[in-house]
């Protein structure tokens, strides 16, 4: 098992690690549309954040010796079903014609409370 960690994006807020290289696979925790330059949740829209969380597992992938066409499954959290269209819209820009498997569940609350979604996913190394 290898602890994986990238500098281009903030720290892990909690006692975890960003992701978890293990068995051929990369585990990436749970990723909040925090900027790096202030730790803060992006403000604007939920594709502005939804974009921003995507580009952290990126970054994180990245560090891991992989990349987004690698992602095999991803876990979306969002604070309100209303956004799923504007989501999926960012989400499928960005994955292009790669289609991980996903699901996406509606929660009550984000550990920080502007935050609209959260992605967790798990990549081949």
């Amino acid at each position: 098992m290898h602890y994986v960690s990238s500098d281009k994006v903030p720290k892990a807020i909690g006692p975890y690690s960003q992701a978890i290289k293990s068995s051929g696979f990369i585990f990436l925790s749970g990723q909040l549309p925090l900027e790096l330059e202030s730790g803060q949740v992006v403000s604007g829209s939920v594709e502005d954040q939804a974009l921003k969380v995507l580009e952290n597992i990126a970054a994180i992938l990245e560090a891991a010796g992989s990349d987004i066409s690698k992602v095999v499954k991803t876990t979306v959290f969002v604070t309100d079903m209303a956004n799923f269209q504007s989501i999926n819209k960012i989400y499928s820009q960005f994955f292009g014609e790669h289609k991980p498997a996903r699901s996406l569940i509606e929660v009550s609350a984000l550990p920080r409370k502007e935050a609209m979604l959260e992605i967790e996913a798990i990549a081949v190394a």
